[in-house]
Order: structure tokens, then sequence, then C-alpha cells
């Protein structure tokens, strides 16, 4: 299918897990992907590389988006490059999925750990809405990630949860300011993926055990299951859809 065809889209943190696997599902429905890395150049060179070899199109940018700075500057070369491929700094599809994990309880959190889940998790997310906003194309998307311990207690993720609490809060605010543009803005909230941030937990037997558990399936979650469902919110079959915080995690916590 080509349901992207002629649009762009920008995947923040996809050099690895969710976020390479939303980029190239993006990339096959025909979407030029912009692959966002903040320190894996060649992770994100090898996912454009894995595009262009599937006849897709993609670039990579860096940044650090920790700072307003950084994420300025993540803009001014997308600007140059998108300018120099199509003529136009301007593109449809936003997704904020660069993050970080932050396993924690209460009392073992820090005032640097809880500073910088909530910066990469939740502000992070906020300014580079406020960056995209300006140059996306009305009738177009934007796709938060957050996570399905916002409705499931998980003390042991706190600071974790309160920053993707966040994601979900701003992403009503901003569907509804976008909806007269025809954006439509939502959010996924994965449960347990085998990504880097659960490695530690899927490679115990216990632990395995424990994330197979959680789903109403039995089994954890892959990237592929959420980067399907972000190309459909980031199609024209999601036209009707804004605001709202899909749950992803196979029936978790039912």
């Amino acid at each position: 299918m080509n349901r992207l065809e002629g649009k762009t889209a920008l995947v923040t943190g996809a050099s690895r897990g969710i976020g390479r696997a939303i980029a190239l599902r993006l990339a096959r429905e025909g979407a030029l992907t912009v692959v966002h890395y903040g320190k894996r150049r060649e992770e994100a060179e090898r996912v454009v590389e894995q595009i262009g070899r599937e006849g897709g199109r993609a670039l990579a940018v860096g940044a650090d988006l920790a700072t307003v700075g950084g994420i300025r500057g993540m803009f001014e070369q997308l600007d140059r490059d998108l300018g120099a491929d199509t003529g136009s700094v301007r593109f449809d599809i936003l997704v904020n999925n660069a993050g970080m994990g932050l396993i924690q309880a209460m009392q073992e959190t820090t005032e640097a750990s809880f500073d910088q889940v909530m910066s990469l998790n939740a502000r992070s997310p906020f300014f580079v809405a406020q960056h995209a906003v300006p140059r996306l194309n009305d009738g177009g998307r934007v796709i938060n990630l957050s996570s399905f311990v916002t409705k499931a207690a998980s003390p042991s993720v706190f600071a974790y949860s309160m920053s993707k609490g966040a994601v979900d809060t701003f992403t009503l605010a901003l569907a509804k300011e976008l909806a007269p543009r025809g954006i439509t803005v939502n959010a996924i909230q994965p449960g347990v993926i085998d990504t880097e941030m659960n490695a530690v937990m899927l490679q115990d037997t216990g632990g395995r055990a424990y994330a197979a558990g959680l789903s109403a399936f039995g089994r954890w979650g892959e990237p592929e299951d959420v980067a399907d469902i972000a190309a459909f919110l980031a199609s024209s079959d999601s036209r009707w859809v804004t605001g709202q915080l899909l749950d992803a995690s196979g029936g978790s916590a039912l």
C-alpha cells in the first residue's frame, strides 16, 4: 500500500526500537521519512539505508532534544535538507517518539533523574511540536508516544509514568488547538514492548513470564505492533480520529 505517497514524515528517536519500526513502516507506505537520532548516527544511517534498499526515501537528522536550542537546531537542519530535497520546508506527519525509560521507585528517584525523564519525555515533545506546527501542512498528523502506565498503577516507574501522563494531557490540548486546520493529534499507549528499555526484564525468565502475563494475548509486544497503529494514524483512514489515547498494550491490565 502507498497511503502516504507524497507525504513527508518526521520521526524523532528513530534510530532504534519503536521509532525505528515506525520510520520503516511510514516509508513503506510511501512517505519521505526523516529519521531523527540523538547520539546513534550509525544506527540512524542504517535505517535510512534499509529504507532505500526497500525502494523508499529517507534522510537522517541528528539533534539533542533535551534543550530548546537542540530542537531549534534540528529544525534548522531539517529546513535545509527538506528544502534541498523537496523545495519546501513543510511536512505532513510528526511522530513524537524520542524519550527515555526510568525504572525507579519513588524513594530511588533523584532530583537529577526526575528532571532528566521529564525533560526528554514531557518537555521535549512540547517544544518539538511548537517548532513543527508552523511547518505542518493543513490536514497533517501529530502522533505522540505515551504508555499504558498512565492508566495502570506502576510504582516501579513513578517519574516515567508522570512524564507520560503529561504527554496524554498535551495530546488532548493540541488536538483541540489544531483541529481548525484539519490536523489530527493522537497518542499511542504501548505496553511492554521488546525494546532496549525492557531488555533487562526480557532477558530474565521471570521477567519474560511477567511481561507475557500482563497481556490478554499472553505475549509481550513487538515494535511493529505499535508501528502499524502509527501507520493508521498517519493515514487519511484516521481523519475522524483526534484527541484519542489509543491503548497498544495487548489488553494489559484488563
